[in-house]
């Protein structure tokens, strides 16, 4: 097990991250409304219960305002900062002006200590990807047939080629995800992996 150093404290790393030094990265993929929060938000707790660091980005092609108007930090924004970084004993948080839409690689260097990332959003990108699935809303798969497609939650049986888990099966798509990417859990107790025991 890899260990790095993160200030004054050193962190264990289930996994090695090799020559390039990026942890595992996982795109959650699927239309609007197909339920890609809820199963990214129960993702995250479950990986973040068997004891991993978990690093999320979330794409959102509309634009977004993180600042809240008439704070401080927006103040600084708004007079024209390209980036402003705001701090605090706990968080730190940064809106910065960019030249394009960054793609998930891009984005790494800002996540740094984590043991996977967990991308919501990027259905066209190079990444492997779970797409979630919900055919009441009417629209296609996004990713049905994609080589990089690990994955299908839905609360239908689809039969895609792919394994399938159903959106309440959070522990069940948490350890397909450990299998698949070789990550050790650091807590054995809720992980049921042959390796991890």
């Amino acid at each position: 097990m890899e260990s790095i150093r993160i200030g004054n404290r050193e962190q264990r790393r289930p996994f090695k991250t090799g020559k390039t030094g990026i942890p595992p990265v996982l795109c959650l993929v699927g239309f609007s409304g197909s339920g890609k929060t809820t199963v990214t938000v129960g993702l995250i707790d479950a990986l973040r219960h068997r004891g991993l660091r978990v690093g999320t980005i979330k794409h959102d092609v509309h634009g977004f305002a993180m600042d809240q108007p008439g704070k401080d930090s927006w103040r600084h924004k708004q007079a024209g900062a390209a980036a402003t970084v705001v701090t605090s004993p706990k968080q730190v948080g940064m809106v910065m002006d960019v030249d394009h839409d960054h793609q998930p690689l891009e984005l790494i260097p800002l996540l740094p200590a984590v043991d996977i990332v967990l991308v919501e959003g990027f259905k066209r990108s190079d990444l492997p990807k779970i797409e979630v699935f919900r055919p009441e809303n009417g629209t296609p798969p996004a990713c049905k047939g994609d080589p990089l497609l690990l994955a299908v939650v839905s609360s239908e049986r689809m039969k895609w080629g792919v394994p399938h888990y159903r959106p309440d099966e959070l522990d069940g798509i948490a350890d397909f995800i450990c299998r698949h990417f070789g990550i050790r859990c650091l807590n054995d107790d809720l992980c049921r992996q042959a390796a991890c025991r």
